[in-house]
């Protein structure tokens, strides 16, 4: 015991140009020079500084006839499936609202709500102090071990935490010792998380998953890695173990050089329905990067990720890439690279796999979307059956459409104008283009109103059929039901990404089916302003999975520092081929 206690979707096309974020810094950087430069010399820079201006302005004229010209030749802009695409979006609309230019409130003194963790270890005195003025004193060894597992805080002045309390009760609980645990895992401290294990295998009949995964995780990784598998096993006789418990334990196995273990834990993973995590995986093909004996099971856990639509972070796509070129005979090479808009690879020009669902998946797709989505056990929620009766009817009298407006949400995709004049062009653009189109609306929408003006409802009932619900009634099922009955050529336009019907669906395998013809049909319209071309957001050509021809591999990864929300998808490539493969000329992006 004494070792324990002491011791940016585009939204517009113009670029900004790194001088205009830099010119306000010159200014200042300028000043702070002053004392020291010499007039003359001061005078040089602030010249330069002219010059570079002028060179300024004549760029942002550039730039902007540059943009109009791409304006009017180009209808699309980058798709809002693309990673990053919502977090550029948020950033814009900051920007845009002021949020930035907005001086942020000076931060008050927290007061007196909780002691602040000491910088040096404290007596029993000093602790006994400052517990008796904290406003809580009932939970203040607790809290005080978690805001310093929080800050960070010296081993030593835990210790000493530690030794106030054992001294004041005789004894220390279990809470307070697995936040001393957490202390010592994050902070590397191998033989006090050693002493601990004794401590608490001996005074505690059972321990707690959160103990057990954090004795794992350190076990694994030392000499005494062996006991983080039985440590697994008595896991495992309370609950399923994580696929972190899993996975530290794999990573032990190998590290030690027991890629039989490794290899039978993975197995009772999958055994038990858990995906395994990227780090796992990271380990398995790092590896075997020396020996060569499970490349059968690599290429495995390769189409897993296919099956699944995962992708692997960009550590772990290196380690693949490793593996690939590691591989005896074969001669394999990596190149990160991107997609061109015609859906073929940067690198070698090898066309991507189509994201066109074949008829049979189309087929599937649209049964289970009736089923489970538009036909539902909670259906007469959204509407009534006399409502979806006479939408049935009205769908089977009219030719399949080309393209479904969600009406009311096409119309509020901005915040200026009348809703009914953004509906109109949007309707009006579509129509140019010789579709035959379904705007879906709710029954105010054909009142006359100052959003609502019945001139342009008109023209829009020129332009396109229209089918309007009852104001009640959700209207995303219609969407749904008018684009799947029209075949698989019918494109949707909606800001709407559709996720909770997505989750409606019963398995995996149709809400991916889902999203890859959510990616392949939804327009989002990207720019508009009156007497103005619309523009929509790209729609990919190509599905962002992994995949392969046989001679080559295309696999979509995360770059390390990029934010991707679950809706979008990665758009780099790790692009692997056998030698002789040539390397193609890149097309225009």
């Amino acid at each position: 015991m004494s070792s324990l206690l002491f011791p940016f979707v585009k939204v517009n096309l113009k670029q900004i140009s790194p001088l205009s974020v830099l010119r306000p810094w010159r200014s200042i950087f300028l000043k702070s020079l002053h004392p020291y430069l010499k007039s003359a010399e001061l005078a040089n820079l602030r010249l330069e500084s002219t010059k570079e201006g002028s060179r300024y302005a004549a760029h942002k004229k550039k730039v902007a006839q540059k943009d109009s010209r791409r304006n009017e030749r180009q209808p699309f802009s980058r798709s809002v499936f693309a990673a990053g695409t919502a977090s550029r979006t948020a950033e814009f609309m900051r920007r845009k609202s002021g949020e930035d230019m907005v001086d942020q409130p000076v931060a008050t003194s927290k007061g007196p709500s909780h002691a602040e963790v000491p910088d040096c270890p404290l007596t029993v005195t000093e602790w006994a102090s400052l517990k008796q003025n904290s406003l809580r004193p009932h939970q203040f060894e607790v809290q005080m071990m978690k805001r310093m597992v929080a800050a960070r805080s010296s081993i030593d002045i835990a210790k000493s935490l530690l030794t106030y309390v054992a001294v004041e009760t005789g004894t220390l609980n279990y809470e307070l010792l697995l936040k001393y645990l957490t202390l010592c895992v994050h902070g590397n401290y191998y033989s006090e998380v050693f002493d601990l294990y004794e401590i608490m295998k001996s005074h505690f009949k059972t321990l707690d998953p959160g103990a057990y995964s954090l004795f794992i995780k350190v076990f694994s990784t030392t000499d005494r890695w062996k006991e983080s598998f039985t440590m697994l096993e008595s896991l495992s006789k309370t609950m399923t173990p994580s696929p972190r418990n899993y996975g530290d334990v794999i990573a032990g196995a190998l590290q030690h050089g027991d890629s039989t273990t490794a290899w039978a834990l993975y197995d009772r993973l999958l055994e038990q329905g858990l995906s395994p995590n990227q780090d796992t995986w990271q380990a398995l093909f790092k590896s075997s990067c020396s020996e060569h004996s499970h490349n059968e099971r690599l290429r495995d856990i390769l189409l897993f990720m296919r099956d699944n639509q995962l992708y692997p972070g960009e550590p772990l796509a290196q380690c693949i890439s490793s593996w690939f070129e590691s591989l005896p005979a074969d001669n394999w090479t990596g190149s990160w690279t991107t997609a061109g808009p015609s859906g073929t690879c940067q690198c070698c020009g090898a066309a991507l796999e189509s994201i066109r669902l074949s008829e049979e998946e189309y087929g599937l797709l649209k049964d289970r979307v009736m089923r489970d989505v538009i036909m539902g056990r909670d259906v007469f929620t959204k509407t009534t059956p006399q409502e979806l009766d006479r939408f049935r009817k009205f769908v089977e009298s009219v030719p399949a459409f080309d393209v479904v407006l969600d009406g009311l949400n096409v119309a509020n995709t901005f915040g200026k104008g009348k809703q009914s004049e953004t509906l109109l062009a949007v309707a009006t653009e579509l129509e140019k283009q010789g579709l035959n189109i379904l705007v879906l609306g709710r029954s105010h929408m054909r009142r006359h109103s100052h959003s609502w003006d019945r001139d342009h409802m008109t023209r829009v009932q020129q332009v396109a059929h229209c089918f309007f619900t009852d104001d009640i009634s959700e209207d995303d099922p219609f969407l749904l039901y008018a684009a799947l009955h029209s075949g698989n050529h019918c494109m949707f336009v909606s800001r709407d990404l559709m996720r909770d019907h997505k989750a409606c669906l019963a398995d995996g395998t149709t809400r991916r089916l889902f999203f890859k013809w959510q990616r392949g049909h939804q327009l989002v319209v990207h720019g508009y302003a009156p007497g103005r071309r619309i523009r929509f957001q790209r729609i990919q050509s190509y599905d962002t999975i992994l995949q392969t021809d046989g001679a080559s591999w295309h696999i979509p990864y995360d770059p390390q520092g990029q934010d991707r929300c679950s809706y979008e998808v990665p758009t780099t490539w790790l692009c692997l081929r056998r030698a002789g493969r040539p390397t193609r000329p890149t097309e225009a992006s």
